[in-house]
């Protein structure tokens, strides 16, 4: 298997998408498969490199990578030691984001004779699962969508009455990290542009208007984005397929760091049921 990590990507806002691709070598067109992480996130928490090797196993061509605005760096792609960019994060970014990324591998001699540019899948982790069905409805690359644990709405998660005028006043509001114990900073303008953009940014009306096939695989445990999240997308695109993973939480029983060599039972489960929906 070929792994190459950490390939610098140029977007558009000033900071580099830092991109790993898992592939065998066989210089045949291989489906595409494209993830984003999710809040948070980056693109080696947790299990997603086992996750990325079942999918490349399974002759497919994986890329992952961190939105520029996560928080991390070209030379520290872990953790957030830029959090004046994770303040600036916002939907909008992301999906320019993920357009870059399209438009790399679509455009990409390194890669010509191992990919079938007109094959591709989007997955997407909690808030990157919102991310990848908006971005579905808006690129016509994109052939099939897939939500892990995904959101169903974006506005609904900015802070409420008291706290969202201290928010509005104060200009930053902040999320403490558990695991890194940092205060993470929430600048305003990540609901200005939303509100800006919220036509675009509503996740119910991409996903009523998917015309691709949509996978939406949520666990029955999860606390942090609860079930009945899926359950409205799925009731907005009857054609979708629903997976329920049985005693799953949120990341699907992983952590980060991930020491194990395989994957949980349940993340397992989640990626055999996507590989076999993007083949």
């Amino acid at each position: 298997m070929r792994t190459i990590k950490d390939i610098i990507i140029e977007g558009r806002h000033n900071k580099p998408i830092v991109t790993d691709v898992f592939y065998e070598e066989t210089s045949q067109p291989k489906k595409v498969v494209i993830f984003c992480h999710g809040y948070k996130g980056f693109k080696d928490w947790g299990a997603w490199n086992l996750m990325a090797e079942v999918f490349a196993k399974a002759n497919f061509f994986f890329i992952k990578f961190n939105f520029s605005h996560n928080g991390g760096t070209a030379e520290d792609s872990i953790d957030f030691p830029d959090l004046e960019a994770f303040g600036n994060n916002n939907y909008t970014k992301e999906l320019d984001d993920l357009e870059s990324v399209l438009d790399w591998i679509s455009n990409n001699s390194d890669y010509k004779h191992e990919v079938d540019i007109h094959d591709i899948s989007i997955i997407g982790h909690s808030r990157g699962g919102g991310i990848v069905l908006l971005k579905a409805t808006e690129d016509n690359r994109v052939k099939k969508v897939v939500s892990l644990a995904g959101v169903s709405d974006y506005e609904c998660r900015f802070p409420k009455e008291s706290n969202f005028q201290e928010w509005a006043k104060k200009g930053v509001f902040y999320v403490k990290n558990g695991r890194t114990k940092q205060e993470m900073p929430h600048f305003y303008q990540f609901y200005k542009d939303f509100d800006k953009n919220k036509k675009r940014l509503n996740i119910e009306n991409a996903t009523r208007n998917l015309e691709i096939p949509q996978l939406i695989i949520h666990g029955n445990k999860d606390t942090t984005v609860l079930i009945k999240e899926a359950e409205s997308l799925h009731k907005w695109n009857s054609k979708s397929i629903f997976k329920v993973i049985e005693n799953a939480d949120h990341v699907f029983n992983v952590s980060h760091p991930w020491k194990e060599e395989v994957l949980s039972k349940e993340l397992q489960r989640a990626t055999n049921i996507c590989v076999d929906f993007c083949s």
